[in-house]
């Protein structure tokens, strides 16, 4: 999803399990209130949240956060936007859970009209 042109401009993701706040805001050049914000406009993004309500990021949430800044800052999505297009791509659990159901009642539905169609 990060257009390789624009990597130059982010460093590159350390080993680690855990980031905080500080570390993620420098590892996606974006501050930290913004990243605030995302958590509650996206809901694929759930930091780990410890002693104190202290956020700790998972590798996979910083790059989930550049793909963010990507669609918003590069591509010119809107938050909405932005929120509609990581919905298909990283659904949030209880929507892939859900997604799953619809595609099962599709499933059989389409069954009934093959046995209705064919009757």
């Amino acid at each position: 999803m990060l257009d390789p042109a624009y990597n130059h401009e982010l460093p590159t993701i350390p080993g680690k399990r855990y980031f905080t706040i500080g570390e993620v805001s420098e590892l996606c050049a974006v501050k930290p209130h913004v990243l605030r914000y995302w958590e509650q406009e996206f809901p694929q993004l759930k930091p780990v949240k410890r002693r104190g309500n202290r956020r700790y990021y998972q590798r996979h949430d910083v790059v989930l956060i550049r793909q963010i800044r990507s669609l918003l800052y590069l591509e010119g999505f809107t938050i909405s936007g932005a929120r509609n297009k990581l919905a298909l791509e990283h659904p949030a659990p209880e929507n892939a859970e859900r997604a799953q159901a619809i595609q099962s009642l599709i499933r059989e539905l389409e069954d009934v009209l093959t046995l209705l169609k064919d009757c």
